[in-house]
């Protein structure tokens, strides 16, 4: 028996456990003597059979009885699902009952099975591709074997037909590891079918309605795959995710499914159909069923109630595996296969209505957005990869043995030594330590994302104050009026407040809120858990009454979509970071009750303090826009929306804590601004060219058209509640016409254009406002046309304008468009600023305008001819003065100074009036100083919802510098 095993691999047979080699070398024999033993003489051959016989005892025994099998070719061969539909369509040719259907099916699954534990056995194939492979199979041997008894069916009992009389056909869900293409080798499959509509089958020889016949063809097909036969069976079919579960009817009609889910479907569902794929049947009318149920699955906001769903899930399991004692099972044991699993669908079912890229049935595909989508770091995600695989590896070892559905570790030492030798360790303890440390490391991470809150004094959950929570909550049942109870006030002190009795009326008044009294019992219940929280940390900061009422305000906009208190809850980090942002702002408890949405922004530090530049705020809003629909106006416009605000929040947050200064400020808030218009140019541009075609000029079409910023947004100085002041400008031949299906002139494209930009970026939504825009600075203001040529405005500029305009004009720059027309836009800016002006002529003229800004906004005197308020902008020696007094300066010296055109931001040039001896050294710094003072104290005043005033005794020294550099420069 020796002289069969070749010298080269009889040390591989001599390293086997005691107990595997005498069944190795029996079985080598038997198999020698049933087929041809030449090709098997072959070192790497031969090992190959050793290693797949050792692992697995379920292929030799089906290699000993069906040895046409064992050819090397086929087995070590990867086959495509393509071409495994063609083969099995070739084994089903002469297939005309039933009982061949069945025998068809086992023989093509068993040849196919030991083909899959070869390659995996021997290393021919990775473990991705193993479940990949094992998902085509099931897929094709299910829609093989539905469109045989389908049109066998059909003889019997007729065609299945809509009322409005279209053919019908059975739509056939892959659930679970099949749904996600990552079947194991000895794995159920779970199915849910279904048919379009409800109808009869017609042409049978007696009526029956569709779900009757679309049962009888369910039940054919769980027989055909799933009974057991001389043959074995094909996959064992598993039918208690449909709708009812196994008292369920076995297949609804589309209306159907999605009423029940509507209605009565529970969170676990909302996980199964996470996976869930169309495997068999109309593959078109699936889809369609697919998207009826998607918003049953994925919601539109932020649910992080689904981790409470799928902490008490994960806890039934855990139970079972207690009761069952299956601590040793890989799949459901603490830091196996199913908790991976469970915290890429926690993500998935939290974001994935607001990031379509974690809509997937494929784990796979979720882990590798992890990191961008939910803050993951990327080295963490690539070992849960890594882990998730070499546990699936243990999975398939275990299932090649015998065939069997199993994922427990054996207990015995020969099972022991036979699962390290399949998987390549030298012994059992080695491999008994790798399963432990990657087993740690995924419940790790589990334990981060859904795993149960433990509630303990030192988490800052105090009792006292859930207790006081709770009484307060009876009492404002019970009574109107709010009774200042001693002990109420006494645990408020021990927690650290000192105003007790405004935080007793903050915490009553939510009480008596609207929303509060019509809360649902499930939100009562998240808010008792979070205010105790929140109590706790609000004493923490300097003005706990003043926070806990700004606090408030977001609360109780949120009562209603309890979902985001359960966010606050499940993430303490950011509940902390919320409520010392709301202690150094107003402005953010006022904006996120409008923006509850954006709550998720404080869930990742890293994010919300990272500062992009122009170029990455503009791929970003691309890339998000690019995983949407085209045709989706309505979702593009949203995630335009989503990005603008989420960005507001961000730089907020960074301003109020120090990390960003004023003038980086102004330039993110800008570079947002940029972002957005330039894809609302794009959106609006591909919506009027689909129905009118591309302008064009004498050489085909072109896209000159440009949007101006002036203003804020063009001298880079936006603040958060900035309008935007834009003009539009094409240069094409206005009476040519566009090359599409419904040609218009030129001029009424660009019209159309500007007009459906405005209303996208005006239009005013439950989820916000892009921008305002002011058109009012373009050529003849409102009675203006709305789009001008290149060439008609700067005739206008150069014969027309006011010197206003001109003013204006020193803060304008091309924000979007085309690259060509930006450049000839500002030689033609260039032309007008550098007209030479007389310069006494030109002061008066600006300081005209500025009286009559003055009165018409600044401050009003009090009676006796005093003022007690500084407005920073528009008073005597505010910010409105510097930037007049830049405008003139460009104005009365550009013709000489060119670079004085270079910026449109008043602080730069300053630095050229410095440069250029047209302000003294120390009067530029002076205005420098007092722009920037002034602007960062109007900015403060913003995020505390407060107007632009400060007391008059506020800023003096600047005031007093910026009037007396006026008195010298404007003087005539």
């Amino acid at each position: 028996m020796a002289l069969l095993v070749v010298p080269e691999n009889q040390q591989v047979i001599d390293a086997l456990p005691q107990a595997l080699q005498s069944e190795v070398l029996d079985r080598l024999e038997a198999l020698m003597k049933l087929s041809n033993p030449v090709p098997w003489q072959q070192v790497d051959t031969q090992l190959q059979l050793i290693k797949v016989i050792a692992a697995s005892p379920f292929s030799a025994q089906i290699f000993l009885l069906n040895p046409q099998l064992l050819d090397h070719a086929l087995l070590t061969k990867r086959v495509s699902k393509p071409e495994l539909k063609r083969l099995l369509m070739a084994d089903m040719q002469e297939v005309t009952n039933e009982t061949q259907l069945h025998q068809s099916l086992r023989q093509f699954r068993k040849a196919h099975q030991v083909r899959l534990i070869w390659r995996n056995r021997c290393g021919l194939g990775s473990s991705e591709q193993l479940v990949e492979d094992l998902s085509n199979l099931a897929d094709v041997c299910v829609d093989l074997a539905l469109t045989w008894l389908h049109d066998d069916s059909v003889k019997h009992w007729g065609q299945p037909t809509s009322r409005e009389g279209q053919p019908q056909e059975l739509v056939v869900l892959g659930m679970g590891k099949l749904g996600g293409k990552e079947l194991n080798l000895s794995s159920d499959i779970d199915l849910i079918f279904s048919f379009p509509a409800p109808g009869e089958a017609q042409g049978g020889r007696r009526s029956i309605d569709n779900q009757q016949f679309f049962i009888r063809l369910g039940q054919r097909l769980i027989q055909a795959i799933d009974a057991v036969t001389a043959q074995g069976f094909v996959f064992r079919v598993d039918m208690r995710l449909r709708p009812y579960g196994a008292s369920g009817a076995l297949a609804l009609s589309f209306d159907a499914m999605e009423i029940y889910y509507q209605q009565q479907g529970r969170e676990w569902e909302r996980y199964a159909l996470v996976k869930a794929r169309v495997i068999a049947g109309n593959q078109a009318q699936g889809q369609q069923l697919l998207e009826l149920l998607r918003p049953f699955v994925y919601r539109k906001y932020l649910d992080y109630s689904a981790i409470e769903s799928l902490r008490s899930l994960k806890q039934m399991i855990a139970s079972e595996v207690r009761r069952r004692g299956l601590e040793q099972n890989v799949k459901l044991g603490t830091g196996g296969i199913r908790e991976v699993e469970f915290i890429a669908q926690a993500f998935q079912l939290i974001r994935g209505g607001r990031d379509n890229r974690l809509q997937t049935s494929s784990l796979m595909a979720v882990l590798d957005v992890l990191p961008e989508t939910a803050g993951l770091a990327s080295s963490d995600v690539e070992k849960l990869r890594t882990g998730y695989w070499f546990l699936r590896d243990v999975e398939h070892a275990l299932q090649a043995v015998h065939d069997k559905q199993t994922q427990d570790l054996p207990s015995q030492e020969a099972d022991q030594a036979r699962l390290a030798v399949a998987l390549g360790y030298s012994c059992w303890d080695s491999l008994q330590a790798q399963i432990n440390t990657t087993r740690d490391f995924i419940h790790q991470q589990f334990e981060l994302v859904v795993a149960l809150k433990e509630v303990n004094e030192s988490q800052g959950l105090d009792h006292q104050l859930s207790q006081l929570w709770a009484e307060i909550s009876h009492s404002a049942h019970q009574t109107d009026e709010l009774t200042l109870l001693p002990e109420w006030q006494q645990r408020l002190s021990q927690a650290g407040f000192t105003d007790v009795d405004r935080i007793l009326q903050h915490l009553w008044e939510l009480h008596q809120s609207r929303p509060a009294q019509t809360m649902q019992p499930v939100a009562q219940e998240r808010l008792a858990q979070l205010m105790p929280q929140i109590l706790h940390i609000t004493a923490q900061q300097t003005h706990p009454a003043r926070t806990l009422a700004r606090v408030m305000v977001l609360i109780e906009a949120v009562l209603r979509r309890s979902v985001y208190l359960v966010l606050l809850q499940e993430n303490p980090a950011a509940l902390r970071l919320l409520v010392q942002l709301c202690a150094a702002s107003s402005w953010f408890a006022d904006f996120l009750a409008r923006q509850p949405s954006l709550l998720d922004e404080l869930l990742d530090v890293h994010s919300l303090f990272n500062v992009p530049d122009a170029v990455e705020l503009k791929q970003e809003l691309e890339q998000n826009l690019l995983r949407l629909p085209e045709d989706d106006t309505e979702q593009l416009m949203e995630a335009l929306r989503h990005f603008k605000y989420a960005h507001l929040l961000r730089i907020a947050a960074q301003e109020v804590t120090g990390r960003l200064p004023l003038m980086r400020v102004s330039d993110q808030l800008t570079y947002v601004a940029e972002a957005v218009v330039g894809q609302v140019k794009n959106l609006a541009w591909r919506e009027i060219s689909e129905r009118h075609g591309h302008p064009q000029n004498e050489h085909g079409s072109s896209d000159d058209f440009i949007v101006v910023g002036y203003g804020k947004v063009g001298g880079w100085e936006l603040s958060y509640g900035s309008d935007l002041d834009l003009v539009f400008i094409y240069d094409m031949p206005s009476h040519l016409e566009t090359d599409g299906p419904k040609p218009v002139a030129n001029s009424v494209f660009f019209t159309r254009l500007g007009q459906r930009m405005i209303n996208y970026l005006n239009t005013v939504t439950a989820a916000g406002q892009l921008f305002e825009v002011d058109m009012r600075l373009r050529p003849d203001g409102a009675k203006g046309l709305l789009v001008s040529t290149l060439v008609a405005f700067n005739q206008y500029q150069l014969n027309e304008a006011w010197t206003w305009e001109h003013q204006a004009l020193v803060r304008a720059r091309p924000i979007a468009g085309s690259d060509k027309l930006c450049d000839d836009f500002i030689a033609v800016r260039k032309q007008v600023l550098c007209q030479p002006r007389q310069p006494d002529e030109l002061k008066q003229q600006v300081i005209a305008m500025r009286k009559k800004m003055r009165q018409q906004l600044a401050s009003k005197p009090n009676a006796d001819g005093s003022t007690s308020q500084f407005h920073l902008k528009h008073d005597e020696g505010g910010i409105v003065d510097i930037e007049f007094m830049v405008q003139y300066g460009v104005l009365a010296h550009a013709h000489q100074c060119h670079d004085l055109l270079t910026y449109t931001d008043n602080i730069r040039i300053l630095d050229g009036f410095e440069r250029q001896n047209i302000l003294s050294a120390s009067q530029a710094q002076d205005l420098r100083e007092a722009y920037e003072i002034m602007r960062a104290a109007e900015h403060r005043l913003t995020l505390q919802n407060q107007a632009g005033e400060v007391s008059s005794y506020d800023l003096q020294g600047q005031r007093q510098k910026v009037m007396a550099i006026w008195a010298t420069m404007m003087a005539c």
